[in-house]
């Protein structure tokens, strides 16, 4: 398998002098294609941070030599413009907070990155992606008319249907009750086997982290354990 994620020197931080607050420091980190890994981390950690750095929605510090490779593009080169256009065609945000149109439909919400690209829907992967999100009977209703796990169901949805090279999930079942945050990592790890996504977890709860197939552990803004799990697949 190729390395689809390439992370080098990568180094955030905030303040100066003695408020000085390194959220990442000096992180190096590879994955490839079609791993599931959990970061994982007590609050302040920086692996919120190290999730938005990859993503493109915030930039690592410009006197440091950082890194993000995805795919062969190094998005730490991109102007904003470029960087827009690239996260909207490679990279699937998912949040703790579901960030849904809500004039929109379930069926519309999970179709907007295209709609917004100008391209095809194709509708024979838009239903079968529904069916497998169990929103078949949901696909019309509007956000404020679903439960919290229809919502991040929805949110799935729409980061998976583009088939992006990454999928980052930043606390997803945080904002959910235990049963259907259960629901959701089962999603993700569906979304990893069937459509073989590349699939980047930030959670705080080591259980949820342990459905992964690699567990990368943060402390102080640096890697302080890489680990594979029963779930990794044999090369």
């Amino acid at each position: 398998m190729k390395n689809i994620l390439e992370v080098k020197n990568l180094t955030k931080t905030y303040g100066r002098g003695d408020s000085l607050v390194k959220a990442v420091d000096d992180v190096s980190l590879t994955i490839k294609e079609g791993e599931f890994v959990a970061i994982i981390g007590a609050s302040g950690s920086g692996k919120s941070t190290l999730l938005h750095l990859i993503g493109g929605v915030d930039r690592p510090d410009e006197k440091k030599k950082s890194e993000i490779i995805i795919d062969g593009t190094d998005i730490t080169k991109l102007n904003d413009n470029k960087l827009a256009l690239f996260r909207r065609d490679h990279i699937g945000i998912i949040y703790q907070f579901y960030n849904l149109i809500p004039v929109l439909t379930v069926k519309e919400n999970i179709t907007l990155p295209a709609d917004l690209a100008k391209r095809d829907i194709d509708e024979n992967y838009l239903k079968d992606l529904i069916k497998n999100l169990g929103l078949t009977d949901r696909e019309n209703h509007l956000p404020n008319q679903l439960s919290g796990g229809q919502q991040q169901r929805t949110a799935i949805g729409r980061a998976l249907y583009g088939r992006p090279d990454l999928i980052l999930a930043d606390e997803p079942t945080g904002n959910l009750d235990s049963k259907a945050g259960q629901e959701i990592v089962k999603l993700l790890k569906l979304a990893n086997e069937k459509y073989h996504q590349t699939i980047i977890l930030v959670t705080h709860d080591l259980e949820i982290a342990k459905q992964a197939s690699r567990i990368i552990t943060v402390a102080d803004g640096k890697i302080v354990s890489d680990k594979g799990t029963r779930n990794a697949r044999s090369k």
